[in-house]
């Protein structure tokens, strides 16, 4: 079993205290603008809100889109934000969702919010794939070997509703340089969703260089 913080695999940098917010209110923000039943001047305030952001943060922003990763590391590219764990805490377009790693076995909880719906009252079936996605990579990197992902095949066995607390389990295995994962999704012991993850074991020696944040201009 990894030593916690020596053994998990990183890849990137941490975001910031301000992104980690901004995804969770956004995420909420979406979900309250799908249930409106009108137009709305608060809504129209928000857009306003928005496009002065938009104004504002475009300046600050790199013009490269380009990660400053591997051959691009020292060039003029953005920062490139760990994608190895918890990706929904600082992108509103991934889940959120609690783990428990202990070695090859892990469990947690997720809860989908409206932002997250397809049919009436129920989850995405694309966005049951993203979250077993990023769950399972999240345990193999904190299990500290990971690599990237080979194939993910999904049963669906019951529609999967969202605003509800549910828990899922997931099982890995290494097996000729393989990392192979099975994961359940659970409404109570009713089963909702099943996946089969393969991925490559990666070498951590070999992994691309990647830029940490820049220190801020001085005063002109």
């Amino acid at each position: 079993m990894p030593t916690p913080g020596v053994d998990r695999w990183t890849f990137g940098v941490a975001p910031l205290a301000q992104t980690v917010e901004l995804a969770a209110r956004l995420r909420r923000v979406t979900g309250l603008a799908l249930s409106l039943e009108h137009a709305a001047p608060e809504l129209d305030a928000l857009l306003d809100a928005l496009a002065e952001a938009e104004r504002r943060l475009a300046p600050l922003a790199s013009a490269d889109p380009a990660p400053r990763v591997g051959a691009a590391v020292d060039g003029d590219g953005r920062v490139y934000l760990d994608h190895s764990r918890h990706i929904g805490a600082f992108n509103p377009g991934f889940p959120e969702y609690e783990i428990v790693v202990d070695g090859d076995q892990a469990t947690g909880t997720v809860n989908f919010p409206v932002a997250y719906e397809g049919p009436p009252g129920l989850v995405h079936g694309g966005f049951l794939a993203l979250f077993f996605d990023a769950a399972i990579q999240h345990h193999n990197c904190d299990a500290g070997v990971a690599g990237k992902t080979a194939g993910l095949e999904l049963r669906y066995r019951r529609p999967t509703p969202v605003l509800t607390d549910l828990r899922f389990v997931l099982t890995r295995s290494l097996d000729g340089g393989r990392i192979r994962s099975t994961g359940e999704l659970l409404a109570g012991d009713v089963r909702l969703c099943e996946a089969r993850m393969d991925a490559v074991q990666g070498d951590r020696a070999r992994l691309p260089p990647v830029s940490p944040r820049r220190e801020q201009p001085g005063p002109v």
